[in-house]
Parts: structure tokens; C-alpha cells; sequence
């Protein structure tokens, strides 16, 4: 069954916002100032930084209770850190009577975590004209919670311009939002400092402008330049970062790095990655493994991977569970999933309801449920309903749609429209379609339009397409040139020949016989009683006259007369003439003229006026 949907939502565009607390992003980095907690992540022994921390906490300990204002700051900041609020609070206050810019920095980040982000915001202010860009970045954001943009972006700027990575971040993710100039180079200024949503983002910018501009030369240097962003940020432990860089890879071919970063962000709670890893390893043939994530994806109420569980089920025969996914599929808001439990319905010929959920589907706007709603009304003899159905999907986008709709029209001889409608369907690629505008071209005297048409089709598999087109160009041929006596004929296959032989390998009886034709006509019997022999077994009645034909030449007349015997019951006039003549010449004088009444009855005219004097001469000798 073919399942809509399957990768078709995979990815969401959309502004990714660090959710930093303010505690991690106020206070100033620990340095000459002996100030709080730093802005970088760093790794290190749990056990020895604790020891250290404590031994560096009673060290500070005595020197604050000595009037060292460094250390009452330092001491208020790690004790901020330590989540020991009464304990720091009076530590920073006296450090910021003193004049410690970042005491007074880390009393705001303070006051706010208890609530009180006006006084936390007055204390961000005197540190931040005292040049903290930790403070300065903190103010910016409490004035962007308040909905003063043009506040949060002085104090942004000012801490971007001193180089504070998350003031630079916060000022990209404001411009950006009002669609201003200057994000892109905020953002990268932060990415270039080991931001990694800032990484992310700016990978996601240059994604979709590689996208826009992917006509130009530009598109794939900004694509690997978004690439190197995004390897970046996943590195760094960015799920989503991680999941992009799975699909570019995925894209380019290189599955098995594609799957490590899609399993990578797929640990870390991704659901589109676990879908997508889901779908690599189907299509690697371990669909077991396959099965474990999309569970896990759809658990997490991802509907592209209940609707593949529910593919995959309804596959193995097991339509209840099928059907369970593919409503959990549509609870999670995945329309595919009402379109699914259609297809579900009508395999099995449960019209009505399968009608029902093609019509939730399609009034959703899905534009193959319509299409199939449309065939289903069709197949009722509803054409008047259908009609609409085929029109909004075409519209819409459905070049299935759009073929029907020149089928629904052709039926009813309005050919203008019919063509409309199977021109619009072949730009889009649709074969079949292709064959019809190239048949109507043929008819209307177009042989060049014909001629690009059917190749389309042709190239795209139609074994129609590519007899029409080689009995379009073997019209073409001039004749072949005579040789001298006792020349060998050298036979040079024709682009004609390549088409027939295309179209007899897919099975078009017609072209089976006439590469049978043709190969006799170079003398290869063996070649044409092979092709001969492939269109009379496939129905062919013109097939069988001629493997008839030709068996009777080489001294099989009995196997001979089996062949026309076929050909004549099929309606070959030619056929019961030569098995008029056969019985005749046995002596069967009454099976003779049975036969001639038949070709007499089906023709052409020429033979039936032969067998007709065949068939009065055979009564006149049985009346004698």
C-alpha cells in the first residue's frame, strides 16, 4: 500500500529561543575582579572541584570577615551558585557598598531568582554603566520580557559590543524577531564564540537562503558552510542541530554518518530523529529495528512515525493494529493519518468508510485524499460529485488529480479541456499523461510536439509511448539501399528498432510483433519466432498468424496450423484463409469450407473475396 506522508513533515522551520536563566548568564566571569560564576561550560573532576570549593569557600570566608571586598564578592557569587541565597545576599550587598560592579551584578540575578526582578533590574543598571556586559546582557533581557524592545536592545548592544557571547546571542534573537538587519552578524559573532544554539540558528539562516538562491552559484557554498555550522552545534550536544546535519547526509548518500547523527539526537528526546533513523533503517531492510523507533517517535506523539507503524502493520496483514496507529497518527494532528485509514478502508472494500475518511482528510485540505475520494465517487458512477474532488486536488497540486480530470473530460469528447488538463499533468512529470497530449499532437498533425511528448513518456516507461514513437520515426525511414551481388548486408539497428525493442521487452504486443517483422526481415528466424511466439501466448492474434507464418516456411505446417487456429478464433481473417487452404489441400474438403465461411465473414475484403471463391469451389467439388 502505498502510505502518503511518510517523510513529508519530517522537518519544521521556526525560531529556537535558549531558555538561559538569568543566574547563568548575569554574573561576571571569574578574573582579576574576583567576581561570580562564569559564562563557560567547562568540564572537570566532580570529586576535586568540590574539594576544591570548599577549601576556596573558607578561604574567601576569612578574608570577607577581614573587609576584603573581593572576597565578599567571590564569596556571595559561589554561595549564588550553591543555591545558598540568605547566605550570599549579605556577602554581595556589602560588596556592593563597596563599589564591586559585579557584586552589584550578581545581587540583581539574586533578587530575581526571589522574585523581585524591578530591584534585581535597578542593580543590573549600576553595574552595567560601570561596564559589566553580563549585567548589561541581564537588563536587556528583563526589558525584552517587559515588552520594551527598544530598551532591551541599547543594553543588548552594549554587551555584545564588549564582547559578551550571550549578550550577542540575545541581541541576534531580538533583531531577528523584528526582521531587522544585523542578526546574522550578532548571531555569528556568538556561534563564532561556541554558542551552540547560536550555531544552530545561523546554520538554520544559511540553510534557507541556500535554499532560495539554489539556482545560483551561491546555494552550495552556503550549504556547506550551514553544514559546518550544524556539525558544530551537534558536536556540542544540539539535538536539532544533530537531526539537520542527519538529513543533509542522509540527502547526499552517506547513510551510515547520517544514522549516527540521527541516533545521537534521537537519545537525546529528538522524535523527528527518531522517525527519520526509523526510516533509514527500514529502507537498510531491518525493519524490526526500524519498528523501535518509530514507537518511540510515536509515543512521544510524532504522527509521521505512526503512520509509518501503521504502513508497516497494515504490510504484514495486521489491519486492527494498522488502523490503531493510524488514528494516533490523526490525534497527533498528522492528517495523513485520515487519508491512510482510507486507502486502509478501500483495500479492503469497506467503500463507505473508506469514502468517510478520504472526506475528514480531504476537507483538511489534503490534496491525494480528494483525488482518491474523487476515483472512489468515480468508481460509483457519482461523476457529478467527483468532479469538484478532481478539480480541488489538480488545483492544489495532485498530478494524479490533474490526469483524471483530462480522463473525465476526454470521456465526455471535450478534448480542449481533456488536453488542458494532461498538458498540465505531463510538466509535472506524469507519463501517462505525457502519452495523451503526445497522441492528441499526432492527431492534430503536431509530429514535433508528438515526437517530444512520447519521448517523455517513453523515457519514463511507458511501453506505449515508446511504440508510438518508433512507429513515428520508422516513418520516417527512407528505404534501404540496394546491394550489389554477393555483398554481405550490413544491418545497423535504428533508433526506430531501439524503441520497438524497448516497448516488446515491457510486454506492448504490437511491438513485439513487429521486432518479430523486422527480424525476419534480416533473416533471423530464430530472433523473430521468439518475438512471434512472446505476443501470440500474450493474446496476440496478429502473433500468431505470423509465428504460423513462418513455422509453415521452415516445414512445420501441422504446429503452423495450431498458431492461425488461435489467430482465427481471435478474429484473424488471414489466419482462416490460410487454414481454409490447409484442410483443402488435406482432402478435408468440409473443414475447408467451414473455414472459408469464417474468413469470408471476418475479412478484410481482399481475403474475403478469395475465400469466397475458395469456398464455391470446395461446394461445387462436395456437391460433384
Amino acid at each position: 500500500m502505498d502510505v502518503m506522508g511518510d517523510k513529508a513533515t519530517l522537518f519544521e522551520t521556526g525560531r529556537f529561543v535558549r531558555a538561559s536563566d538569568l543566574e547563568e548568564t548575569g554574573s561576571e566571569g571569574t578574573g582579576p575582579e574576583g567576581t561570580g560564576s562564569d559564562d563557560r561550560d567547562e568540564t572537570r573532576d566532580e570529586t576535586g572541584a568540590a574539594a576544591d570549593e570548599l577549601a576556596e569557600l573558607a578561604r574567601r570566608r576569612l578574608a570577607a570577615e577581614s573587609g576584603d571586598v573581593e572576597a565578599m564578592s567571590v564569596l556571595g557569587a559561589m554561595l549564588l551558585r550553591r543555591g545558598d541565597l540568605d547566605g550570599a545576599e549579605p556577602h554581595l550587598r556589602a560588596a556592593t557598598a563597596a563599589g564591586d560592579r559585579a557584586a552589584a551584578n550578581n545581587l540583581g540575578v539574586l533578587l530575581y531568582q526571589r522574585g523581585y526582578a524591578d530591584e534585581a533590574a535597578g542593580w543590573w543598571r549600576i553595574a552595567a554603566v560601570a561596564g559589566s556586559a553580563a549585567a548589561a546582557h541581564a537588563l536587556g533581557r528583563h526589558h525584552r520580557e517587559r515588552g520594551d524592545e527598544p530598551a532591551a536592545e541599547y543594553w543588548l548592544r552594549q554587551s555584545a559590543e564588549q564582547g559578551h557571547v550571550l549578550g550577542a546571542y540575545a541581541l541576534a534573537d531580538l533583531l531577528e524577531h523584528r526582521g531587522e538587519a544585523g542578526a546574522e552578524r550578532w548571531m555569528r559573532a556568538a556561534a563564532e564564540r561556541g554558542h551552540r544554539e547560536a550555531e544552530y540558528r545561523l546554520a538554520r539562516a544559511l540553510d534557507r537562503r541556500a535554499a532560495r538562491e539554489s539556482a545560483g552559484g551561491d546555494g552550495a557554498d552556503l550549504m556547506a558552510e550551514a553544514e559546518q555550522w550544524y556539525r558544530q552545534s551537534a558536536a556540542r550536544g544540539h539535538r536539532r542541530a544533530a537531526l539537520h546535519l542527519g538529513a543533509i547526509l542522509e540527502r547526499r548518500g552517506e547513510l551510515k554518518e547520517a544514522g549516527r547523527w540521527y541516533l545521537t539526537s534521537a537519545k537525546d528526546g529528538e522524535t523527528r530523529a527518531a522517525c527519520a533513523l526509523g526510516f533509514l533503517l527500514r529502507d537498510a531492510g531491518d525493519t524490526e529495528s526500524a519498528a523501535v523507533w518509530w514507537l518511540r517517535a510515536a509515543q512521544d506523539g510524532d504522527g509521521n512515525a505512526a503512520n509509518a507503524l501503521g504502513a508497516l502493520h497494515a504490510e504484514r496483514g495486521e489491519t486492527q493494529t494498522a488502523e490503531r496507529w493510524y488514528r494516533a497518527a490523526m490525534d497527533a494532528g498528522d492528517i495523513n493519518g485520515a487519508y491512510n485509514l482510507g486507502l486502509l478502508c478501500a483495500e479492503q472494500g469497506r467503500t463507505a468508510q473508506a469514502e468517510q475518511w478520504y472526506r475528514r482528510a480531504a476537507y483538511a485540505g489534503h490534496r491525494e485524499a480528494a483525488n482518491a475520494l474523487a476515483v472512489l465517487l468515480l468508481q460509483v458512477g457519482d461523476t457529478g460529485g467527483a468532479e469538484p474532488w478532481f478539480s480541488k486536488a489538480a488545483e492544489a497540486g495532485s498530478v494524479d488529480a490533474a490526469f483524471n480530470l483530462g480522463i473525465l473530460y476526454a470521456g465526455r469528447e471535450l478534448e480542449p479541456e481533456a488536453l488542458r488538463w494532461y498538458e498540465r499533468a505531463a510538466a509535472a512529470g506524469h507519463t501517462e499523461a505525457a502519452l495523451q497530449v503526445g497522441i492528441a499532437r499526432l492527431r492534430a498533425g503536431d509530429e514535433r510536439e508528438a515526437e517530444r511528448h512520447l519521448r517523455w513518456a517513453a523515457g519514463g516507461g511507458s511501453a506505449e509511448a515508446a511504440y508510438r514513437l518508433a512507429t513515428l520515426l520508422d516513418a520516417r525511414r527512407p528505404p534501404a539501399p540496394a546491394h550489389e551481388l554477393g555483398e554481405p548486408a550490413v544491418h545497423e539497428k535504428t533508433e526506430c528498432e531501439e524503441w520497438y525493442e524497448r516497448a516488446a521487452s515491457q510486454g506492448h504486443r504490437r511491438a513485439q510483433v513487429r521486432v518479430g517483422m523486422l527480424a525476419a526481415a534480416r533473416g533471423d528466424v530464430v530472433e523473430a519466432a521468439r518475438w512471434y511466439r512472446a505476443a501470440a501466448e500474450a493474446g496476440s492474434r496478429n502473433g500468431a498468424f505470423n509465428l504460423g507464418l513462418l513455422l509453415a516456411r521452415e516445414g512445420s505446417e501441422p504446429e503452423a496450423a495450431l498458431w492461425w487456429t488461435r489467430a482465427a478464433d481471435a478474429g484473424h481473417g488471414r489466419a482462416a484463409l490460410r487454414l481454409a487452404l490447409v484442410y483443402a489441400r488435406r482432402g478435408e474438403l468440409s473443414e475447408g469450407q467451414r473455414w472459408a465461411d469464417r474468413a469470408v465473414e471476418l475479412g478484410p475484403t481482399p481475403v474475403a473475396e478469395r475465400a469466397a471463391r475458395l469456398r464455391d469451389a470446395l461446394r461445387e467439388e462436395l456437391s460433384a
